[in-house]
């Protein structure tokens, strides 16, 4: 770590720039009707939760978190079909997330309880040494994720380094067609938060769309507390101004145009159709599938896969209202009875990027102490470590 870039993290987590953007904050917000700001990022979304964010606004600024992770919104009807692919015999890779989310009756956990062949990994690299490492077995590679993903996995298939033993079933989605489906709903959002991962791959372009259309600013924005503070203030300073407008204030990583070589490769391999996102339904040109000319690694072609209707949300679970913002996981009958970590009911449980995972570790509380983001925000306040 170099000397700059910890003098830029000291400052990042620093108690005392926190207390002015929040002072900041709150003087912005007296005299505006409540604002409901939606972020899409499970990071964003931990960061809020761990350090108390929420707690320490005026109570006219809502934070909502909207379809951020990516595992929650996989359409149990895909995952049902690579764990019949996996009873099939043929062995699934995919990322350590994706095992536990309920599809319609089984998790990809329960089909290796059965016998399938699923091992974990932690990137497509990892998946292509698995295969190469056994040329005689068949594997696919559930590649889930959002923009961020699938550009690591563009590139070996572009340069034609995917072995012959292994195929994909893509299962990648895009961030900003959901936020503008959320738009057209008029879900209730009157600003974005924009993640950061994904705009270090897309850039600033694709969230022009926001305050030129829809009225809506959008904060790309960082994940240590006051990055988060920061596009707070932003976007009700912009409000207090009856203003409307794109910014980047994760400036130290993202740029206007992106990652231009990572885009590249992307749309090369990858074309962008039609895709349904687990409680929410179809969402056009949201959905990245390969190319007529890479379809040799398509596993759906390949093995003949059917992909039929699943069941996404239970009977009186609440993830698909999470999920969009319409509700928030202590709405949930279940949350923390009969759906927790250990027994996720419902994908937003499962992983570290989902709401409700976040809310059972962070914003609990538990008979009658304080609760954890009340302790969280007292370290916010008195650490800059």
């Amino acid at each position: 770590m170099t000397d700059e870039y910890r003098q830029l993290l000291n400052l990042l987590r620093s108690s005392e720039a926190a207390g002015t953007v929040v002072r900041d904050i709150e003087r912005l917000s007296r005299g505006i009707d409540n604002v409901k700001i939606v972020h899409v990022c499970g990071t964003h979304e931990h960061t809020i939760s761990r350090f108390g964010i929420r707690l320490i606004l005026p109570k006219n600024v809502k934070l909502i978190a909207g379809p951020g992770c990516p595992v929650c919104i996989t359409p149990a009807s895909e995952i049902d079909a690579v764990i019949e692919l996996a009873l099939s015999g043929v062995a699934v890779l995919t990322f350590g997330d994706m095992l536990r989310v309920p599809g319609s009756e089984l998790s990809l956990f329960q089909a290796r309880s059965r016998g399938a062949d699923v091992r974990v990994v932690y990137s497509f690299l990892d998946a292509i040494k698995v295969a190469r490492s056994e040329p005689s077995r068949e594997f696919v590679f559930f590649a889930i994720g959002f923009e961020t993903t699938a550009a690591t996995v563009a590139p070996y298939i572009a340069l034609g380094k995917v072995p012959e033993n292994l195929s994909l079933f893509v299962s990648h989605r895009l961030i900003p067609p959901a936020m503008e489906f959320m738009s057209l709903l008029r879900h209730g959002a009157d600003a974005y938060i924009a993640p950061g991962h994904v705009s270090t791959i897309i850039g600033c372009k694709p969230y022009e769309v926001f305050p030129k259309v829809y009225r809506q600013s959008v904060v790309i924005a960082g994940f240590e507390p006051l990055d988060v503070l920061l596009a707070v203030k932003t976007i009700l300073d912009l409000t207090k101004r009856g203003d409307v407008k794109l910014v980047n204030e994760y400036s130290r990583a993202v740029r206007y145009e992106g990652n231009v070589l990572a885009l590249k490769y992307m749309y090369r391999v990858f074309e962008v159709v039609d895709g349904a996102w687990r409680g929410i339904g179809v969402i056009p040109q949201s959905k990245l599938c390969l190319r007529s000319e890479y379809r040799r690694y398509d596993a759906v072609e390949r093995y003949g896969i059917s992909i039929r209707r699943g069941i996404d949300v239970r009977p009186g679970c609440r993830c698909g209202d999470v999920i969009v913002g319409r509700a928030v996981p202590t709405d949930c009958p279940y949350f923390a009875k009969v759906c927790t970590p250990n027994n996720p009911l419902g994908p937003c449980m499962v992983s570290m990027e989902g709401t409700c995972r976040i809310w059972y570790q962070f914003e609990r509380t538990r008979g009658g102490e304080v609760s954890e983001r009340e302790r969280a925000t007292e370290y916010l306040y008195n650490s800059s470590s």
